[in-house]
C-alpha cells in the first residue's frame, strides 16, 4: 500500500503533467478535485464534465487577463465615481448607451469632446474595460504615444506599426489636441483612421470602432496639426460613422483642488 508521502509525490507529478499538456486548472487543484470526486463517488463522465468546466473557466479567466494586459488601460476610477451632475452639459443617455457596446458591434466610432478635467478619459477607460470584459480586443493609447511610435519607425516597419493600431476591435485614442505636432503627425494619424475606415455592413471588412477624446473642436484641429493637408479627409472619415458628444463645464480637478484647499484653511483656523 502506498504511503501518504508517495501519494502526495505522485499527485504532484500528475499535476505537473496535466499542466504541461494544457490542463492548468485541474493540474493546480488536483488534490481538491480528487477529494471531491472520491467523496461524491463521481462517475467517469462526471469527472470529465468537471474537468471540462474547470478548464473552460480557467481559459475564460486567462483570456480576459490577456485582453486587459494588451489593452494597456493602466489605473482608472470606476464609472460609479463619475459625478454626472458636475458637467454643465453631458448627453448621459448617449454615454450610457455606449456601455451596451452597440457602437462596436455596428462598427461605429465615438468622439468625446470637451475641455480638460471633465472625465473624458475616465469614461473612455471604463468603456474600454467593459469592451475587454465582453470579449473584444482593445488598445488604449494617447495621441502622443501613437504618433511617437509611428514616427520612430522606419519605412520598412511602418506598415506593421500601423497594423498594430488597426487590429483591435476598439482603438481608444486619448488626448488629441493636448500637444502641437507637425503636418507629418497628422499623416500618421490619418493612416490609422483610414485603415480602420471601411463600408459598414460588409462582413469581416467593415469599419473598426475608434473611441477618441479631444479638447478641441474639429475646426481647431489645424492649430495642433498646422499645414496638414490630410486633416479634412481624416475628420471626414473619423466622423462619418461616429457619434460626437460634447461635455461642457469647469474642470472637476480644479473643483477638487479648491475644495481640498478650503478644507485645509478651515482646519488651520480651527
Amino acid at each position: 500500500m502506498s504511503s501518504p508521502e508517495t501519494t502526495v509525490t505522485k499527485t504532484t507529478d500528475l499535476g505537473t503533467l496535466l499542466n504541461s499538456i494544457g490542463l492548468p486548472a485541474i493540474g493546480a487543484s488536483l488534490e481538491d478535485f480528487l477529494a471531491r470526486a472520491t467523496k461524491g463517488r463521481w462517475s467517469a463522465v462526471q469527472m470529465l464534465e468537471e474537468i471540462a468546466r474547470l478548464e473552460q473557466v480557467e481559459k475564460t479567466r486567462r483570456s480576459l487577463q490577456s485582453r486587459l494586459q494588451r489593452a494597456r488601460l493602466g489605473r482608472f476610477k470606476p464609472l460609479a465615481d463619475f459625478d454626472w451632475n458636475w458637467p454643465k452639459k453631458i448627453e448621459r443617455d448617449l454615454v450610457e448607451r455606449a456601455f451596451t457596446l452597440e457602437f462596436i458591434r455596428d462598427g461605429r466610432s465615438l468622439v468625446l469632446l470637451g475641455s480638460n478635467g471633465l472625465g473624458k478619459t475616465m469614461i473612455a477607460k471604463n468603456l474600454a474595460h467593459q469592451a475587454a470584459i465582453a470579449g473584444y480586443s482593445v488598445l488604449f493609447t494617447t495621441a502622443a504615444e501613437l504618433i511617437e511610435d509611428l514616427r520612430s519607425r522606419s519605412p520598412e516597419t511602418l506598415r506593421r506599426g500601423v497594423a498594430r493600431y488597426v487590429r483591435p476591435a476598439l482603438l481608444v485614442i486619448d488626448e488629441v489636441g493636448y500637444l502641437a505636432y507637425d503636418s507629418h503627425a497628422a499623416d500618421l494619424l490619418y493612416r490609422v483612421v483610414d485603415r480602420r475606415y471601411e463600408r459598414p455592413g460588409v462582413r469581416d471588412t467593415g469599419p473598426r470602432s475608434i473611441l477618441l477624446t479631444t479638447n478641441l473642436a474639429f475646426r481647431d484641429w489645424n492649430s495642433v496639426f498646422p499645414n496638414a493637408t490630410s486633416i479634412a479627409t481624416l475628420l471626414d472619415k473619423l466622423t462619418h460613422y461616429a457619434d460626437v458628444t460634447m461635455i461642457e463645464g469647469q474642470s472637476y480637478r480644479v473643483h477638487e483642488s479648491q475644495r481640498a484647499a478650503a478644507a485645509r484653511r478651515r482646519k488651520t483656523r480651527s
